[in-house]
């Protein structure tokens, strides 16, 4: 649908907002909530064209192109993913950024660094919440919480990660979760999900970690997008759970 056309009145298909949902995790997160009935809005920095191409074959979609690094574009992204179908039931907060580096070079690990991620990692996910809010308020208010979901990583949990910045980072995020469902429940429920490793093109020529998934984590794999896109649905569709970090890692952290 066509960002300037007028949104139907009084619509009541629910919708959710995907950030970072071209590629990966964002993408089967994006589709599985629209198979299970959601008007989905996808959104990316870059990638437009995947996410006009993604918008054109779910059921009811539209794409939004933003860069969370800036906050005005943060702003917009909302206001723009309001206008519309008019309401906003779920934000999923997929969308970060990582950095490699070895965690016993502090050097290298500048204040640059720590900003870039935390802007998108951990200040991005916050200001979306801040002004999704009222319109999450107002979704609840036909009967059912609204719903965040972060998705954060095993390295905030646990002392791993691609980078100490990164890892710190996903920490911030999932403490700030459990902040957001004190203060914004009942009518907004926030949760996480930490994934471990996931299969995606970015981890394909990880051989260290996939076979460290396949030899100590008792599932014997790592995850595959769309089972981080069944968990998202689960809490979605709660009508209870708020407050939760779900480490989903295969098990790993119980070797």
């Amino acid at each position: 649908m066509p960002l300037n056309q007028a949104a139907p009145q009084a619509f009541t298909q629910r919708v959710a907002l995907i950030t970072g949902s071209t590629s990966g995790i964002g993408a089967a997160i994006a589709r599985r909530l629209a198979a299970d009935g959601f008007a989905v809005i996808l959104h990316s920095r870059s990638s437009a064209d995947v996410g006009n191409s993604m918008a054109a074959e779910l059921p009811l979609a539209a794409y939004i192109q933003a860069d969370l690094a800036q906050e005005s574009e943060r702003v917009r992204l909302i206001e723009q993913a309001v206008a519309i179908w008019g309401r906003l039931d779920v934000l999923v907060n997929n969308a970060g950024i990582s950095r490699i580096i070895a965690h016993d070079d502090l050097a290298a690990a500048t204040s640059a660094v720590w900003q870039e991620l935390n802007e998108v990692n951990v200040v991005a996910p916050f200001h979306l919440v801040a002004q999704a809010e009222p319109h999450l308020r107002a979704a609840a208010a036909h009967g059912r919480s609204a719903c965040v979901v972060n998705i954060s990583s095993h390295a905030g949990v646990r002392p791993k990660g691609a980078s100490i910045p990164y890892a710190a980072g996903k920490a911030a995020l999932n403490h700030m979760t459990k902040l957001l469902a004190l203060s914004l429940a009942p009518a907004i429920r926030v949760n996480a999900v930490a994934p471990g490793l996931v299969d995606t093109p970015l981890t394909a020529t990880w051989t260290k970690a996939q076979a460290l998934w396949q030899e100590r984590a008792p599932m014997q794999r790592a995850a595959q997008p769309e089972d981080i896109a069944h968990i998202v649905a689960m809490l979605v569709d709660s009508h209870y759970l708020t407050g939760e970090i779900l480490l989903a890692d295969g098990g790993l952290n119980l070797t």
